[in-house]
């Protein structure tokens, strides 16, 4: 009998239908490999696109690999780009969106993982 892996390399990440023109990757997470405990995606967010104000029960983190993207945390606004990064608290009012002219590329790591249910978004 063959000794079982200690990991699991991620060559087919699941790939969330949009329709906003958001490229999703999921590699990591309640879909892609059936983990609750914590997702990591990568993220291409259009330029000029934008989400609904959100309040999720999960600590978000995004590291900007290319571009800028925009955070409304609790009123504050806070611009993000290339090398930034941030964690966003759970239960906290937050909207992302990439006003700018240029796409912005991420990466989003949540605890527990993302999902529908618990984004809670307005």
């Amino acid at each position: 009998m063959l000794p079982m892996k200690k990991y699991h390399i991620q060559n087919a990440p699941f790939v969330v239908p949009t329709t906003d023109g958001k490229l999703i990757e999921e590699h990591h997470g309640r879909v892609a490999t059936n983990n609750n405990e914590i997702s990591i995606a990568h993220m291409v967010a259009p330029p000029h696109w934008s989400e609904p104000f959100q309040t999720p029960a999960f600590d978000e983190y995004t590291y900007i690999i290319s571009g800028r993207k925009q955070f409304i945390i609790e009123g504050d606004t806070v611009v993000l780009e290339k090398g930034q990064s941030i964690r966003i608290e759970k239960n906290v009012r937050v909207q992302y969106s990439n006003p700018f002219d240029e796409p912005c590329e991420y990466l989003s790591v949540c605890l527990p993982a993302f999902s529908i249910e618990n984004v809670n978004r307005e």
